[in-house]
């Protein structure tokens, strides 16, 4: 099963993965950098938006920004006057994460998914979160394909102009 790892990014049509690159399941095994990935999956965010978001040095996001540049989960848009006509880079995500497998830093980047998780968590507070549990017996792969298909449809179908922007993080452990 290829738990996909962020985004849905604004990409359509049927999603067609491939393995991460070693380069790029190291880009992911960072909270920091999935949480930017998911700050920019919808609009475009100069590195100091971001690290006020993140309440990070702008220097440190900025390391992380220029590492997910170069991996491909980030791109550039066409620089912009900021406040003091200073010129700005906003930065967009391309929804490359959705597009990938894990590989052999599945670990890694099952932590750092969770650390983001957590900290996005902690950023709106539990009260904000619709949460779901339930203990089952079922097919474990066929309950992964269904939820992977409808993730994947969420994932290409166009937003909703009127939708709520929402994360979805959804986890499966033994229930024993």
């Amino acid at each position: 099963m290829s738990i996909t790892l962020t985004d849905a990014g604004p990409y359509a049509g049927a999603v067609q993965r491939r393995p991460a690159t070693d380069a790029e399941a190291a880009a992911l095994a960072s909270a920091v950098r999935l949480r930017i990935i998911r700050l920019t999956y919808d609009r475009a965010m100069t590195n100091k938006e971001i690290a006020e978001r993140l309440g990070k040095d702008p220097a440190t996001t900025l390391h992380h920004v220029r590492k997910l540049v170069a991996t491909g989960f980030l791109e550039a848009q066409e620089a912009r006057a900021g406040n003091r006509g200073a010129r700005e880079i906003p930065y967009k995500s391309t929804g490359l994460s959705w597009r990938l497998t894990k590989n052999q830093y599945a670990e890694e980047t099952s932590e750092a998914v969770f650390e983001a998780f957590l900290g996005e968590v902690a950023e709106v507070g539990p009260a904000a979160l619709k949460q779901f549990r339930l203990v089952a017996r079922v097919d474990r792969a066929e309950l992964n394909r269904r939820l992977q298909t409808l993730l994947d449809e969420l994932a290409t179908e166009p937003a909703h102009p009127d939708g709520e922007r929402v994360a979805i993080y959804l986890a499966l452990y033994p229930g024993d």
